[in-house]
């Protein structure tokens, strides 16, 4: 008695996530364009919403009177100047350890961004300061560990600027990128590690926010227009490196043609 042998058939091949064709330059050009336009509409709508309810109807602080109100945008963009700083580390380190060049091009697209928020929330601190505790600017953890945190956003944009060599300045920027993260915890914890003058934090996971629903409403609706303006922001500028690193690609030359 014979037996047929059916020969076993080839395994399909693992088709990649639906995702992971993103990380190819121009899927991620194309990608970009058609999010940025819904970026800069959720900031303008949540940034007129958030003014309004922050300026109009929030009540006046016990305290501090109206100047408290400039934590509506102080205390968004120092959240900003944290997230946007563990963002591109994480993408730098992406770009280096996988050698990966889209990861590299959206660490060097969020760095601005970062460095615009940090300045920001430094100098809105300022002038929140001055009134709420009489000065300008005092040394302590917090203030002096977001200080540092903007001089590592202009290393990072400027150590990538000084060689042509873009490889190697990815390399070089994501080194210190990493290493700078470690400074990301020490400006959240600072007002709890050390007694400082700056006050702690109003909104927290572990317990229920120490402020009134209309102020804490308003601060929300900040902080989704600075996370989105930010995304937008990132996202034009990766647009502009991706055309400048791929000139040389036949997709750019279409593209070009076509416009």
């Amino acid at each position: 008695m014979t037996m047929a042998l059916h020969p076993t058939a080839p395994a399909e091949p693992r088709r990649p996530a639906r995702w992971s064709r993103f990380a190819a330059p121009s899927a991620f050009f194309a990608l970009a364009g058609r999010l940025q336009p819904w970026c800069w509409a959720v900031a303008v709508l949540a940034a007129l919403a958030g003014l309004v309810v922050g300026l109009l109807v929030a009540p006046t602080d016990f305290q501090q009177g109206d100047s408290y109100r400039i934590l509506f945008v102080h205390v968004p963009s120092a959240w900003m100047s944290m997230v946007i700083y563990l963002a591109m580390a994480f993408w730098a380190g992406v770009g280096l350890v996988f050698n990966t060049r889209l990861a590299a091009m959206l660490a060097r697209a969020l760095a601005p961004t970062g460095a615009m928020m940090t300045f920001l929330a430094l100098w809105t601190g300022s002038l929140w300061g001055k009134p709420t505790w009489g000065t300008w600017w005092v040394w302590d953890a917090r203030l002096t560990s977001e200080l540092l945190l903007l001089f590592l956003y202009v290393g990072f944009i400027a150590l990538q600027a000084s060689t042509d060599d873009t490889r190697r300045g990815d390399r070089a920027g994501a080194v210190l990128a990493l290493v700078g993260a470690v400074n990301v915890p020490v400006i959240y914890f600072s007002v709890t590690w050390w007694n400082t003058l700056h006050q702690g934090s109003t909104i927290n996971l572990t317990k229920a926010p120490s402020m009134a629903g209309p102020m804490l409403a308003g601060l929300l609706l900040m902080t989704l227009a600075f996370w989105a303006w930010s995304v937008g922001a990132a996202l034009h500028r990766a647009r502009s490196i991706v055309l400048e690193r791929e000139a040389d690609t036949d997709w750019v030359r279409q593209l070009a043609e076509a416009r």
